[in-house]
């Protein structure tokens, strides 16, 4: 039987070679097509707005046009404004509220509801649910909820005779009232993806713990926190560059106030370009950002890369 089959095989991998050499000797026009599409919407949707942001960045720009140039004016400017730097301030304390707990939470749902029972798949369905919800009807459901003294969290603390706390008007709690409403709306990412990858670690390995009677807590610490280690350094890369662009939830839900304390980057640029028309310094703002983003994410992925090289 082994002989009748080589044949075939041989022949298989013959024609499997030919075809490979024909596809790394095909035109280049048709290579260009496949790759023409990509690269069209990753000039015109990356490269040319990036660039054309640091430009703007450099000149004096409004809506009437752009003007001459200023060089890095637009950059002092920034270092120079209070509310600029109090922005910056707010969005980094955001993220600090809001990514640990999500990575956190997301990865406790995902260890509560890897199972595959009819409960379980629901729970799945509606802990993601409030993720397709938009930006809109989240701070519509969570201003209900935090507002005054007629909101749902006020009227549940009345019924104990005490005062609930003002999220929405506290300088002290605005940006943890938007965080719990943001929390609450992203979930569901981090938790379909550490879903994702438990159902991805092999099943022996579990079965030879359970042969060595190890407990729970030895198999959560010694195997399956380590085989998921590459989906938490992802989580937590996601939620730090989705994070930093927190612009809906303030907006909406407090304008950014009291006294700016719930004012991120984001809605400083849309003031400084969309409110004041200083595109040149809501430009130069935007690259600031991105940089920020930029040197967070990167230092996340250097540092857990390397505890995992030395664990």
């Amino acid at each position: 039987m082994a002989e009748a089959t080589l044949p075939g095989s041989a022949s298989a991998a013959k024609a499997a070679a030919r075809q490979a050499v024909q596809n790394i000797n095909a035109p280049l026009w048709r290579n260009a097509a496949f790759v023409a599409p990509y690269l069209f919407f990753f000039v015109t949707l990356l490269l040319v707005p990036l660039f054309w942001s640091v430009w703007l960045s450099l000149h004096k720009a409004d809506a009437f046009g752009v003007g001459r140039f200023v060089g890095l004016d637009n950059y002092l400017r920034l270092f120079r404004d209070k509310i600029f730097i109090q922005s910056v301030g707010n969005t980094f304390y955001f993220v600090f509220l809001t990514v640990p707990a999500l990575a956190l939470i997301g990865l406790l749902l995902a260890l509560a509801l890897n199972r595959k029972t009819k409960s379980a798949a629901a729970l799945r369905a509606v802990y993601f649910s409030s993720s397709v919800l938009s930006v809109t009807i989240v701070t519509l459901i969570w201003r209900i909820v935090f507002i005054g003294n007629f909101g749902l969290l006020a009227t549940i603390y009345g019924w104990f005779g005490a005062t609930a706390p003002a999220f929405l008007s506290d300088p002290k709690l605005t940006m943890i009232g938007i965080a719990i409403a943001t929390i609450w709306w992203c979930i569901g990412l981090p938790m379909m993806l550490f879903l994702s990858a438990l159902q991805q670690v092999p099943q022996e390995i579990y079965e030879a713990a359970a042969l060595d009677n190890a407990s729970r807590w030895r198999t959560l610490w010694h195997i399956t926190l380590p085989s998921i280690r590459r989906t938490f350094i992802l989580v937590i890369i996601i939620e730090i560059v989705l994070q930093f662009q927190l612009f809906g939830q303030a907006r909406l839900m407090t304008q950014g106030g009291p006294n700016n304390v719930s004012k991120p980057i984001v809605l400083y640029i849309y003031e400084a370009a969309f409110t004041k028309w200083d595109l040149g310094l809501g430009a130069a703002a935007s690259e600031i950002l991105f940089i920020l983003i930029m040197i967070a994410a990167m230092a996340q992925y250097f540092i857990s890369r390397r505890r995992g090289e030395e664990g």
